[in-house]
């Protein structure tokens, strides 16, 4: 798991464990922006969907998806899909600021949509999200992919759940990756307006965990900073962001994201992150543990009042969001994450944007 060097195009895999039979779920991908479509996808396959269709303008990202998902078949246009009474579901990971109108066309289609991080660029899409799905009764879902595509992190809850660290009352994160080729990366990639600079993209999974862990339901920002240090030929990339968060319930939140990992590192980014509660802590290595060499990530440390305990979870947990989301799909249950969740931490990482000092 820890081995891909690439962050853009990670798409973890576990054990198959479906919650419906062969064909009973059908989704379909449309826009394949981000190479996070195949971990999305993959997540969902194993909890037994049928990806249908696909359909993106680019002919080679369409080949190159079928590849992976023999069973899907090339749609001619976004429409077919959306008409597809058979589709329930549609995965997308279009450029950050498409993906609130792609939901919207989507929902009034009459479909739950599942989008990559971040889900939008705005607090104007967010409300006109927030609208449709008010209208439409639809879903607006997000692959916050460092929480619930991580097997340490799902762990995380769990032990959380049980009481392990008694109260959850502060986390720090650490959200470090890797820009790779600069030359690879696509153009939008560099485009503030469209990716929404770097608090409200990869910042994202970081508030979307204290809202989880800590069990929070609305926060505000304290403080926020940006910086591009080391990519003066792309002045609207922001390689550096740190933000502190308080929630309505007391606890606090820190945490850094930057595209500074070095190509020394195995994998993609360092990704940690801290959570202090009040009888104990858990630090979560998730793609690494720096030294050994080992190759593996998903380790999970314990202190608490029984003593220090380590965790190897890897192949142990498994990911069981895509199947909640997909029986929240049949159901009408809000299991996988709440819709509330979900736009409170898009919101929260949009603010947190807005509100950032440029410290460089």
């Amino acid at each position: 798991m820890g081995q891909n060097k690439d962050g853009m195009n990670y798409a973890p895999k576990g054990k198959p464990a479906p919650v419906v039979a062969l064909g009973e779920f059908c989704i379909a991908a449309i826009a394949l922006d981000h190479g996070h479509i195949y971990g999305m996808c993959n997540g969902l396959v194993e909890a037994g969907a049928k990806v249908k269709w696909v359909y993106d303008p680019d002919k080679e990202k369409v080949k190159a998806f079928l590849l992976a998902f023999p069973e899907a078949e090339a749609a001619e246009s976004e429409q077919q899909i959306l008409e597809d009474v058979e589709v329930k579901l549609v995965c997308g990971a279009a450029v950050t600021s498409e993906r609130c109108a792609l939901g919207i066309r989507v929902m009034e289609a009459g479909k739950d949509y599942f989008t990559d991080k971040a889900p939008l660029t705005t607090l104007e899409q967010l409300e006109a999200a927030k609208k449709t799905v008010e209208k439409t009764g639809r879903k607006y879902m997000v692959y916050y992919s460092e929480r619930i595509h991580v097997e340490a992190a799902v762990f995380a809850g769990q032990l959380i759940e049980k009481g392990a660290i008694g109260t959850p009352i502060h986390i720090d994160g650490f959200g470090p990756h890797r820009i790779g080729d600069p030359k690879k990366r696509p153009d939008w990639f560099y485009q503030k307006e469209k990716y929404g600079g770097i608090l409200c993209d990869i910042g994202s999974h970081q508030i979307e965990q204290f809202l989880f862990y800590c069990r929070v339901k609305d926060a505000k920002v304290s403080f926020s900073e940006v910086g591009n240090y080391a990519h003066p030929e792309y002045p609207e990339l922001e390689d550096f962001g740190d933000a502190m968060l308080v929630g309505d319930n007391g606890a606090t939140q820190h945490f850094r994201v930057d595209w500074f990992t070095p190509d020394g590192l195995s994998t993609w980014g360092d990704g940690r992150t801290f959570i202090l509660g009040t009888d104990g802590y858990i630090e979560l290595r998730k793609y690494v543990n720096v030294g050994t060499g080992d190759g593996t990530g998903d380790h999970v440390f314990l202190v608490n009042q029984d003593g220090e305990q380590h965790f190897m979870v890897s192949g142990q947990v498994g990911y069981p969001f895509f199947g909640q989301l997909i029986l929240d799909c049949i159901n009408r249950t809000e299991n996988a994450m709440t819709q509330e969740h979900a736009f409170k931490a898009a919101e929260l990482c949009v603010r947190a944007q807005c509100q950032a000092v440029k410290v460089k």
